[in-house]
């Protein structure tokens, strides 16, 4: 079921669901944001620091 649709009932089960679900989503977010910058800033920074 959708949340568009007429039947729709919002208890604790979809509150649990889709709270647990957007704070996954914010966490894989937070993470894949912080990877981005660090590549970015570290290839602009020119080290060649091969490992």
């Amino acid at each position: 079921m959708f949340p568009f649709i007429f039947e729709w009932v919002w208890d604790s089960g979809h509150y649990i669901f889709f709270g647990a679900m957007w704070y996954v989503i914010c966490i894989l977010t937070v993470g894949l944001t912080y990877c981005l910058v660090k590549t970015v800033k570290d290839t602009l920074a020119g080290d060649n620091d091969h490992h």
